[in-house]
């Protein structure tokens, strides 16, 4: 799979501007890639911004692009179901444990004064069991973590409304996050399979993410026109005050 220079591939880049130029097909001129949302630490592939006619301020959109599988399911575990499944290889780690307690007595580490209070070194017999449910649950704990994003632009009411951008191939529509609209690749252009579901966003975060998309746009121009950013720059001053001769 080509990349591009900064570590994108070029499959997700092509997704990124097919969504870019069908929220300009689509009512929404103001739009700019790799935003940074408001209320949380995401950044999303497309952010765009549709005016109102009558000067009030108008409402946001956000696309996600996800060219495989493996990208599609990292970004969407619900938090209720990771929890439920959390819970369960938890609750199996401390059964196992109790039961090596008692058939590997050695395992206690005598780190403190009293023998209910011993650590045991458990990794100590590499149990294939044991090994099996840590890693799960270090996997889990990761991914409650981490791994999260469709739920939380969501929850966060991060924009008004939200599309995951898929090639056709990759279109199941048991995985699409609950709320979200869904754009399908097909050929050089998408396809709408799924309307999203409106969500109610503040105007602050409206006004905010306006703001980041022309601070994207600005410093897009900036590298395109291959000129010094002026926020670097030191401003000088165009006249000198010139010293009372007088004064001592």
């Amino acid at each position: 799979m080509s990349t591009t220079r900064r570590g994108e591939s070029e499959a997700h880049l092509a997704l990124k501007r097919l969504a870019f130029l069908w929220a300009q097909a689509n009512g929404y001129p103001i739009a700019a890639l790799e935003v940074s949302l408001p209320q949380c630490r995401y950044r999303a592939d497309v952010v765009a911004y549709r005016p109102q006619r009558n000067g009030t301020l108008g409402h946001t959109v956000v696309f996600e692009c996800k060219q495989s599988a493996p990208d599609l399911r990292r970004d969407d575990r619900s938090s209720l179901e990771m929890l439920a499944r959390l819970e369960s290889v938890y609750r199996r780690r401390q059964i196992l444990e109790k039961h090596l307690r008692i058939h590997y007595p050695t395992l206690r580490t005598g780190d403190t004064l009293f023998p209910e209070w011993d650590a045991h070194d458990f990794g100590a017999i590499e149990h294939r069991g044991y090994q099996r449910v840590t890693r799960q649950l270090t996997a889990l704990q990761n991914q409650l973590r981490d791994g999260r994003k469709f739920e939380k632009l969501v929850r966060y009411a991060c924009a008004n409304l939200f599309y995951l951008v898929l090639p056709d191939r990759l279109l199941r529509e048991s995985e699409v996050p609950l709320g979200w609209g869904v754009l399908v690749e097909k050929g050089d252009v998408l396809i709408l399979k799924r309307k999203p579901i409106w969500h109610d966003c503040s105007e602050a975060s409206r006004l905010r993410i306006l703001q980041r998309i022309a601070s994207v746009s600005t410093r897009q121009l900036i590298r395109r026109l291959e000129i010094a950013d002026p926020s670097q720059a030191r401003i000088q001053p165009r006249f000198s005050i010139e010293r009372n001769s007088n004064s001592s």
